[in-house]
């Protein structure tokens, strides 16, 4: 039996009322949450014809974009050669990997900078931040350096991002001896120990 669209029509209310507090929440939960009111109501609506409804009144979610950009690397800077291509970490801080993630909050997107053991995949350094200069990415290198147990020297790999090649993060990594390797032209893969 088809149901009358006069009778859905509290169901928009319903909806816009969840949709304010949660407005990425989809179909699924959506039902489970208005169900006692369907009942209520005596709608017998069930999930697949609420997924209908709410396509013919345009209120399904948009899919949000969730990529945000964290590397560039088409700058002039000087790029490292990848000193891993052949090699597998055999001993604690042999290897640091860093990389660039975010993370969303109601503020907008934060962008948490990371410094992995590739080792023992520990994270030995990290800094959050609002931007993505070299001297936030340079906070979380000197963190893990600041937490380093041995005295041999390390391997930093990254990818080719303009705040790893700067003077700034290179200065920081010859004044505590540590070789820089970086992934060959776009290949996130070879970035791939590292937790973002």
């Amino acid at each position: 039996m088809e149901i009358k669209r006069e009778q859905l029509s509290p169901i928009k209310e319903w909806v816009m009322y969840w949709r304010q507090y949660m407005p990425q929440l989809g179909t699924r939960k959506l039902y489970q949450l208005i169900k006692p009111k369907l009942v209520e109501h005596d709608i017998k609506l069930g999930r697949d014809s609420l997924f209908n409804y709410l396509r013919q009144e345009g209120f399904l979610v948009k899919a949000k974009k969730s990529y945000i950009k964290t590397t560039f690397s088409k700058h002039w800077m000087k790029k490292h050669p990848n000193l891993l291509k052949d090699k597998t970490p055999s001993r604690p801080e042999e290897v640091f990997v860093s990389d660039i993630t975010y993370v969303e909050s109601n503020e907008g997107a934060h962008y948490l900078s990371l410094v992995t053991d590739a080792f023992s995949r520990k994270i030995v350094g990290h800094h959050l931040s609002n931007e993505m200069k070299a001297t936030d990415v340079v906070k979380a290198l000197k963190m893990a350096i600041q937490n380093r147990y041995y005295d041999h020297d390390d391997i930093h790999h990254s990818d080719r991002g303009s705040q790893y090649c700067s003077a700034l993060y290179q200065a920081v990594l010859e004044a505590n001896n540590i070789s820089p390797s970086m992934t060959d032209g776009y290949d996130c893969y070879q970035n791939a120990l590292a937790p973002a």
